[in-house]
């Protein structure tokens, strides 16, 4: 029913969302019109509603056919599918310990700590870890050498370079993550764990019987929506860290749009590349959600 009270009493909510509604709106909703370049041999020149010249399906198969893709394709998933899973181990392991604390000035002060990475731009943590991890003077360099161990090239080797990404990004954002699993933790009925501590439970078994169970809802959601960014696997992160002699292991979807559209003006064949991974990325969050619904009986909405 229209209840006019009901929705003047609001206005000031609604007004404290449009200005996040507008931002979806224009960077994320409006640029869906633009997908049909990937279908042109488009030309900046004539224009968006130009005449423009179709080619079907030859932006996508130009595609397939670049010697680097399916390494592209391996490497954005490998990168990706590593942050989800640490991305989710580590936070949860974190919350556990902190929610052990009894000390609630040191428990905040943790808090603070590993939340500040969250609020820095990986330009800024760019140039941090290009000095750390400098095989010359970083930091890092120098304690492996107090224990006789050759300097490693972090950002300049394939064999590395992954495995930076993934450790300096979860170092970046556990911390926003682990408060979340806190606030889960405080909605844990406390009646549980003093059932738990009557049936003869230690601190091990009150934590996989009772803990975990009562924070999976929050673990499920969490994990469901990291499944719709299986496809991105960083790109603000690695277009700062990354350079020509690590493109074998480092190169994914979004730096080879990067270069394929902006630097090489290939502009259909760039939105080709962005609309696949957009495709993709709605049927795996689809496929989380619906076996999310099956196997756990969770629904978002």
């Amino acid at each position: 029913m229209f209840k006019p009270r009901v929705i003047s009493r609001n206005i000031p909510l609604h007004l404290m969302i449009l200005p996040g509604l507008l931002l979806v709106l224009v960077f994320s909703y409006i640029p869906i019109a633009g997908t049909y370049i990937a279908f042109q041999k488009f030309i900046p020149a004539k224009g968006f509603f130009g005449d423009q010249r179709w080619i079907g399906w030859d932006n996508f198969s130009y595609l397939l056919e670049l010697p680097d893709i399916f390494g592209v394709l391996w490497n954005t998933v490998f990168i990706a599918v590593m942050k989800m899973a640490a991305g989710i181990i580590v936070p949860i392991t974190i919350a556990l310990l902190l929610n052990e604390l009894r000390n609630q000035a040191v428990k905040r002060s943790v808090q603070t700590l590993i939340y500040l990475p969250h609020f820095l731009s990986w330009i800024i943590l760019g140039g941090v870890l290009v000095d750390i991890l400098s095989p010359s003077y970083g930091l890092v360099n120098q304690a492996l050498g107090l224990f006789g161990l050759k300097p490693v090239f972090f950002l300049g080797s394939n064999d590395w370079f992954p495995y930076t990404m993934v450790i300096s990004d979860v170092w970046k954002e556990f911390g926003f993550a682990t408060i979340v699993y806190l606030a889960a933790l405080t909605g844990i009925d406390p009646q549980q764990y003093e059932a738990s501590i009557i049936d003869g439970a230690n601190r091990w078994e009150q934590t996989w019987h009772v803990t975990l169970p009562g924070m999976r809802m929050i673990i499920v959601l969490m994990v469901v929506l990291s499944l719709g960014n299986v496809l991105n696997a960083g790109f603000d992160q690695i277009v700062n860290l990354y350079s020509a002699q690590v493109y074998q292991s480092g190169d994914i979807i979004d730096t080879l749009v990067y270069r394929l559209g902006l630097q090489q003006a290939q502009y259909g064949v760039a939105t080709a590349v962005g609309l696949f991974k957009s495709v993709v990325s709605f049927l795996f969050i689809s496929t989380a959600y619906y076996a999310a619904y099956k196997l756990a009986d969770y629904r978002i909405f």
